[in-house]
């Protein structure tokens, strides 16, 4: 099989499939149904996470080391635990990444990165992909500041694709697949930019409103 490339991710996300790498480092595509998504219209963080959040104990960045993100995303999470996340999948991410189609939201502390998430971005859906956490509340602010920045930007559709209690907690549900696709191709007939200039306004002008 060729090397994964960033036209097959282009191609698999607009027909609803994803790949994932096995402990083998062999690739597989995945379309689960049901399907994972978090409605962007009720996300609320949780109440823990406000005095968090208004202490802006973290910085925000965008898209600054999106690569580092991957990687700290595809270290086990436990001794017993395996990766999905090869260095083919992060070269292929890295390379929809510098066409900027897949994009990181990143916490930091005294400079450090200690947190973030990454995924792509196409047409008013984004495919959330992983996270990590190297500080406590590290990616829940980060996943606090994409779904801020997913409504300023009018984006649709937030995909998860598959449940689990990380994703339950901020709000994911399930629905078939029939029902997933309907809403991607709508999402991906609208235009929609996932940019920093937007974020900063963002972050600047509305985090201490979005939490109260």
């Amino acid at each position: 099989m060729n090397k994964l490339t960033a036209d097959d991710l282009i191609y698999g996300y607009i027909n609803g499939i994803f790949p994932m790498a096995d402990a083998d480092g062999t690739l597989y595509w995945y379309a689960p149904d049901p399907r994972a998504i978090i409605p962007l219209d009720t996300y609320k963080p949780a109440k823990s996470l406000r005095p968090v959040l208004n202490r802006k104990q973290f910085e925000i960045r965008i898209n600054a080391d999106f690569e580092q993100v991957m990687r700290y995303c595809s270290l086990p999470r436990s001794e017993n635990d395996s990766t999905w996340i090869s260095d083919e999948i992060i070269d292929a991410y890295t390379e929809l990444h510098r066409m900027g189609l897949a994009h990181s939201v990143e916490t930091y502390i005294d400079n450090r990165l200690v947190g973030g998430l990454y995924g792509v971005s196409l047409g008013a859906a984004f495919f959330g992909e992983s996270m990590f956490y190297l500080a406590d509340n590290a990616s829940k602010v980060a996943f606090h500041y994409l779904i801020l920045t997913l409504r300023q930007q009018k984006f649709e559709l937030l995909d998860t694709q598959f449940i689990n209690d990380n994703v339950r907690r901020y709000g994911a549900i399930e629905i078939p697949k029939a029902d997933y696709m309907k809403q991607l191709k709508s999402a991906l007939r609208k235009k929609a930019r996932f940019t920093e200039s937007v974020l900063e306004h963002l972050f600047k002008n509305h985090a201490g409103d979005s939490v109260a």
